[in-house]
């Protein structure tokens, strides 16, 4: 295996199902203004652009306003906070792949658009044993994905070349980050977008099978 490549995993959706965490948070913080709850199906097809796009994607219409996003974030964030870790579960097979790159000497990193204490939280507890090069969520000041800036960013700590590099994520998001980076991508099927929606950008790869990424690297 060639020296020096790097895969950039996204994490929700890609590395570990969270949305049964993300669901209740949002309900939690809806129904604290009084608002009607989101199926977790819905919420499903809110997430990928951070924290802020999946409060105002769940608020009701008539609701989108800079004053209930005011009220409702503090709701989210002191939620999961305390409950980030309740339902998530890392993928099947997510896991030993890790394990497995590394043993390889393949470095790692997570490039996510969840904001960063929360990114950081999740992949200490899930992921202990892996040593990444970078765990990147969003931050003030950084544009989310998919602006190229976090891949970017973990280009350079992770000391990688682009054509080194691999993008696996699960949404159309970051199928259109890893284009904007000039990266190589697989999309994964097991996330939050279905197969067509992925093939939509042409990634290099789409597997229904974690063990197939190790096949990807030259």
């Amino acid at each position: 295996m060639k020296e020096g490549q790097l895969v950039i995993f996204d994490l929700d959706g890609t590395l570990l199902d969270t949305i049964a965490d993300l669901a209740c948070a949002a309900n939690h913080s809806l129904s604290a203004l009084g608002l009607a709850p989101r199926t977790e199906a819905e919420c499903e097809t809110f997430v990928g652009n951070g924290v802020g796009k999946l409060l105002e994607r769940a608020l009701p219409e008539g609701y989108k306003t800079p004053e209930y996003m005011e009220k409702i974030r503090p709701a989210f964030f002191a939620y999961y906070d305390e409950h980030l870790t309740d339902r998530t579960k890392p993928y099947p097979g997510m896991a030993k792949l890790l394990a497995e790159l590394q043993s390889r000497g393949v470095k790692l990193a997570v490039a996510s658009n969840k904001y960063q204490r929360a990114t950081e939280r999740l992949v200490k507890h899930f992921f202990p044993d892996i040593s990444f090069s970078a765990v990147l969520g969003q931050r003030e000041g950084v544009p989310v994905k998919p602006d190229p800036s976090i891949v970017n960013e973990i280009l350079m700590l992770a000391n990688a070349a682009k054509e080194d590099a691999l993008y696996v994520g699960d949404s159309d998001v970051d199928m259109q980050t890893a284009k904007n980076a000039g990266v190589r991508v697989c999309g994964v099927t097991w996330g939050f977008r279905s197969r067509a929606v992925l093939a939509e950008y042409r990634p290099d790869f789409i597997t229904d099978d974690p063990n197939e990424i190790l096949d990807m690297l030259g």
